[in-house]
């Protein structure tokens, strides 16, 4: 396992970052499978390591706080806030007050003094972003975190909060966390090279598209089964368009990973590898056997010919669903705000 640099940070992170959402009531209840998986990732030369509290209500982070224990000073470890964590409106969201109250939640789950990367899951745009940054500046400053992020942020909005940093003498954000894969391709219009112009790590959620790229969905079968698609039906339900646009296209590309003699979760992992703007994509098993089957794919290199394939099955900057992109602006989901 390679290692490359997190942004303009001095931070060396391993080329694949370890994803626990699935371990929980979310996806694997097992703690003790899921924590073999962790100590496994660990042992093949991962050392980044991605939670947040909201993934099934703070049990992920009290996995990853048990399976890094005597191991926490060789892991960068990154989670996230901003999502519901109870039925009170203050317990979710950017805002200082939520913020200062989290960070000690994570800090307790995750049996740590410090989070190396502290993220924030969603945007909040009705909030001014200077409060969340200088929240985030202070908790830096007392040691309790080393650096912090976005995830999902469209590119202006990355773009307003290195502004902000810049005028009012905030840390800037470090490293972005958005949505990227051979399906949705959304990002590389404008997140992706604002990343680049402003030295900031990127480290991809779901290179695999939600299982859509690992090879079950193939024309002419059933749909898996699976929690995810309960949970986010509009994800994976093929009544709806962009859903069966997504089955045409990932079975043009397990077709595509047979002729290049790889798997298709080689294939899609190794694609967002091969992007000039990304640190780190994301795994995030569920099982020991989806862990071996997503590691090889450092060792992959695709050549021009099978690149320009996967551009004219999912053309350059395309989401084939638009709820894929993780984050939907108040402008497009609240009708009144675009009318007079």
């Amino acid at each position: 396992m390679q290692h490359r640099q997190l942004g303009r940070t001095g931070v060396q992170v391993s080329e694949l970052c370890l994803g626990t959402m699935m371990f929980g009531a979310w996806g694997n209840p097992d703690h003790d499978e899921a924590i073999r998986i962790i100590h496994s990732a660990l042992d093949a030369g991962i050392n980044f390591v991605d939670t947040a509290d909201v993934y099934s209500r703070g049990e992920s982070e009290e996995i990853v706080g048990e399976a890094l224990e005597g191991r926490r000073d060789r892991i960068v470890l990154a989670t996230k806030f901003h999502g519901v964590m109870g039925d009170d409106p203050n317990q979710r969201g950017n805002s200082r007050r939520w913020i200062v109250q989290e960070v000690d939640a994570s800090l307790r789950r995750l049996r740590t003094d410090w989070i190396d990367l502290y993220q924030v899951h969603r945007p909040e745009p009705d909030m001014d972003v200077d409060e969340t940054l200088g929240a985030l500046t202070d908790l830096v400053r007392a040691g309790k975190i080393r650096y912090f992020g976005s995830s999902t942020f469209p590119a202006h909005e990355i773009v307003e909060a290195q502004w902000v940093a810049e005028r009012r003498g905030r840390e800037r954000f470090t490293c972005e966390q958005p949505p990227y894969s051979m399906l949705v391709r959304g990002i590389e219009r404008d997140v992706l090279p604002v990343c680049r112009r402003y030295g900031i790590g990127v480290i991809p959620w779901s290179p695999l598209a939600g299982g859509w790229l690992r090879g079950r969905y193939r024309k002419g079968t059933d749909a898996p089964e699976s929690t995810r698609a309960r949970r986010i039906p509009q994800r994976y339900d093929l009544s709806l368009p962009g859903n069966r646009a997504k089955l045409e296209a990932a079975d043009a590309l397990a077709q595509l990973a047979e002729e290049a003699g790889i798997s298709l979760i080689h294939l899609a992992i190794a694609f967002v590898l091969r992007h000039p703007a990304v640190t780190s994509p994301i795994v995030g098993p569920r099982t020991m056997e989806q862990l071996d089957s997503q590691l090889g794919a450092v060792d992959v290199t695709l050549d021009e010919a099978v690149l320009d394939r996967i551009d004219e099955i999912v053309p350059p900057g395309t989401n084939l669903n638009p709820a894929d992109a993780g984050y939907t602006p108040p402008a497009l989901a609240n009708p009144p705000l675009r009318r007079r």
